[in-house]
């Protein structure tokens, strides 16, 4: 597997996300072949990709020579076996249906070579109930790319039961190459980040058919505070600093006014109990001596300062001026 970092890709899937994937890895240089049902369809997805490429150089979000170096990089197949025959790494970017991209896998692991890493692009499908499509699960896990998949560098790489750890760590290696941030994680329905992103957007939708709020002052509200600190921290490092006593009381008043979604986490009141209470403690879900806590809050005050600037100089996003229902009745709730 140690030639997977120089080798050849294939991309089943030739839509926006196969699409994004294929721009990705030409970027960085590896040869992608790209199928779809069609020749036809393939060729209609490379030329897609090439346009878009260039309204990105436009745009100044890609590299001046992304459209040459997309051109010489990314064939389009005239099928999926063609594409698969002589491939390192390929990933599988079809849309998300169960009994389709199990066919998909199965085809694939026919054509392939055997010692070709297979992996599937899903957003929510437990890793395990594809496995069993793909000859020699050993080589197979998940790779989820998020949406635009050329602009967000965080990438779930998903481990079943029987993936050889020689297959994680060569596909994370490929990721990090092409600049992404690879995290491994183990097999769930959901994932982490979709587990996490429902989680979030089922609470909001209860907010707005309570009344509480409009879809854009939730949307605002969210972007403008909590999650402008997720752009630069995860949840465990942002309530270490907030103080995990101040979590667990919050928790309190939840629990109170809500008691059939919200208590405690056990692994909150651990910490509580145990008086570890985050970074003015030293210790919570992470470990600070007192020269990294004076680093962090540091960090974070100049990281917060650059963001806002960031999004001063961007401007209002269009949905902060786009028409929106006032209530939940006229949204539909």
């Amino acid at each position: 597997m140690d030639n997977i970092v120089t080798g050849t890709m294939a991309i089943i899937g030739s839509g926006y996300m196969g699409g994004g994937i294929a721009q990705v890895f030409a970027l960085a240089g590896t040869t992608v072949l790209v199928a779809d049902v069609s020749a036809d369809i393939a060729r209609q997805g490379r030329a897609r990709l090439l346009r878009d490429a260039d309204d990105f150089v436009r745009a100044g979000i890609f590299p001046p020579d992304a459209v040459a170096l997309l051109e010489e990089h990314v064939v389009a197949a005239d099928s999926l076996e063609a594409a698969v025959a002589d491939a390192d790494f390929v990933e599988e970017a079809v849309p998300e249906d169960f009994a389709l991209k199990r066919e998909t896998l199965r085809r694939v692991g026919a054509a392939a070579r055997g010692d070709a890493i297979i992996a599937t692009n899903t957003s929510a499908i437990a890793i395990t109930d594809l496995a069993s499509a793909v000859p020699g699960p050993e080589r197979f896990l998940g790779v989820h790319f998020m949406n635009p998949a050329p602009f967000i560098p965080g990438v779930e790489v998903i481990v079943h039961p029987r993936t050889d750890p020689a297959t994680l760590a060569a596909t994370q290696t490929l990721l990090a190459r092409a600049g992404k941030v690879p995290v491994a994680i183990k097999d769930t329905t959901g994932f982490v980040v979709n587990r996490l992103q429902y989680a979030l957007f089922s609470e909001a939708a209860r907010v707005l058919a309570e009344g509480v709020a409009t879809a854009q002052d939730i949307d605002n509200l969210v972007r403008s505070s909590f999650g402008f600190r997720l752009a630069l921290f995860g949840p465990f490092a942002i309530a270490d600093m907030a103080g995990l006593d101040v979590y667990r009381a919050a928790y309190g008043s939840l629990q109170s006014a809500y008691p059939d979604r919200f208590s405690p986490p056990q692994v909150l009141d651990d910490l509580v109990q145990a008086g570890d209470l985050g970074v003015k403690t030293g210790a919570g879900f992470f470990r600070l001596d007192p020269a990294q806590r004076d680093q962090l809050v540091a960090y974070r005050d100049r990281a917060y300062a650059a963001l806002g600037e960031l999004i001063r100089n961007l401007g209002p996003s269009p949905h902060m001026t786009a028409a929106a229902p006032t209530d939940a009745s006229e949204s539909g709730q």
